[in-house]
């Protein structure tokens, strides 16, 4: 029996020191059993390395930045779809998924199919409100509190202990060991994600992350701890171990049961030296090392798709552990008339 083709939009092509999800997404979409797929890149500016990997994408359009608002994106899409016929979506940015998320009904209805969070989901894990999060669930969570000005930095900073967690609404973290330093990642951070800034106690320890996907129910389909072996300046893991840590996953099935969490996330935590679990972060989409899930023999993105296209799917019971990735650079040879074409017509 013939295998289905499907096409794929996906968006997150940034494959930079800072990455963003959408080329692991693409790798685990090429090594899917199931199906076939033709990938569609959906970027937002010229130079996203993604656009001219043409083993892996294979044709790009462009598409609003999410500050745009949904009316500018759904005409895009429709245009897009138009043209190729979309089956299902992968949107991998924390800034543009609200969009898509009031979007999915709609899309939907023009045969675009998504597996995501809803807006209650969506807003509840929000790094502002991760603290009350944690309290419902039963689940350790710094101690945050929300600045919007420099002046709320010297007020609300008087009640942690430094070094103190400077975090951006969506991305971007800095570590402040005086009031000085707590004011310049304000600047920074807020210059370019805007307010509120966050303010979190800093916990000493080892950065523990979880892949993982619910299928809106309440059932945990597959989930993948990692340690971080090498962390950049910007605090990305740029290599990884997968962990045998019951802890993690059943902190995870935790999250996921009580929430009915729909669709991919990562889960970052802290892990002390008495082994006391700190959740710092819930991403509500794949993260930029998700490929690593297909490597340990959880195909999670695949399952997604699956899952979108109403076909049953049963959770993952098992994974590989001591299974590493690591991440490299390479320069890529691009002709300028690729460069020229994506930046005139919008398309490659």
């Amino acid at each position: 029996m013939s295998k289905p083709r499907y096409t794929i939009a996906v968006t997150g092509l940034n494959a930079i020191d800072s990455p963003g999800p959408g080329m692991a997404v693409i790798r685990g979409l090429r090594d899917a059993e199931s199906f076939d797929v033709r990938i569609i890149g959906l970027s937002y500016e010229n130079l996203e390395p993604g656009i001219y990997m043409h083993d892996l994408v294979d044709k790009t359009y462009q598409v609003p930045y999410p500050s745009e608002g949904q009316e500018v994106l759904l005409n895009r899409l429709e245009y897009i779809h138009r043209q190729e016929q979309l089956d299902f979506l992968y949107p991998n940015f924390d800034a543009e998924l609200f969009n898509f998320i009031k979007l999915e009904g709609v899309l939907a209805q023009k045969g675009i199919r998504m597996v995501l969070p809803t807006v209650d989901q969506f807003e509840a894990r929000h790094k502002i409100n991760l603290y009350k999060y944690g309290k419902e669930h039963g689940i350790l969570v710094p101690r945050a509190e929300m600045v919007f000005s420099p002046a709320d930095i010297a007020r609300v900073i008087g009640s942690f202990e430094f070094p103190v967690v400077v975090k951006g609404k969506y991305y971007d973290t800095g570590i402040a060991y005086n009031l000085q330093q707590a004011q310049q990642h304000f600047h920074k951070i807020s210059a370019k994600w805007g307010l509120p800034i966050l303010i979190q106690a800093f916990v000493h320890g080892t950065e523990v992350n979880v892949c993982a996907i619910g299928d809106g129910k309440g059932t945990t389909l597959g989930a993948v701890p990692m340690r971080k072996l090498y962390i950049t300046d910007k605090g990305k893991a740029w290599a990884g171990i997968t962990l045998d840590d019951e802890n993690l996953l059943e902190i995870t099935q935790r999250v996921i049961g009580a929430t009915h969490w729909r669709g991919p996330l990562e889960l970052e935590f802290m892990k002390t030296t008495e082994d006391a679990y700190y959740l710092l972060e819930i991403n509500p989409r794949f993260p930029a090392w998700c490929y690593l899930t297909v490597g340990a023999g959880q195909n999670q993105i695949e399952s997604l798709v699956n899952l979108a296209m109403g076909k049953e799917v049963q959770p993952f019971d098992s994974y590989e552990v001591g299974k590493l990735f690591i991440r490299y650079s390479e320069d890529m040879i691009v002709n300028i008339s690729e460069f020229e074409q994506i930046s005139t017509t919008g398309e490659l």
